[in-house]
């Protein structure tokens, strides 16, 4: 039980962290908008889409990655999915730096995490 207690530990301070604070406020500012929420649900369907047809070894068609690009080109002028853009950056590098300590312990290769 206490690796348990220890990882609930970490959540909690995860929670508690400037990172997260400031990413869960942009979060709820992006989601008050329905347009910006869309605009921002699409682009991260797209940009899945386009990763998942990547690691299947082919790449993405131009129709795909100009809508990405349109896409993301609107939401560059909207400063608040700019800034959830950047706070989820900074949360996921926390994250991945995390497991990537956790995965070190327990001898995990994760060469992929590596800066």
């Amino acid at each position: 039980m206490y690796v348990y207690d220890r990882a609930n530990e970490l959540a909690k301070d995860i929670r508690e962290s400037e990172e997260y604070r400031a990413y869960k406020e942009l979060k709820d500012k992006v989601d008050a908008n329905a347009t910006t929420k869309g605009l921002v649900a699409e682009y991260k369907r797209l940009q899945f889409q386009a990763q998942a047809i990547m690691m299947s070894g082919q790449q993405p068609g131009s129709d795909i990655m100009e809508k990405l690009q349109k896409v993301g080109e609107v939401l560059a002028y909207d400063k608040d999915a700019s800034d959830y853009f950047a706070a989820e950056y900074k949360m996921n590098m926390m994250i991945s730096d995390i497991y990537r300590i956790i995965g070190e312990a327990c001898g995990i290769d994760l060469d992929m995490l590596k800066k």
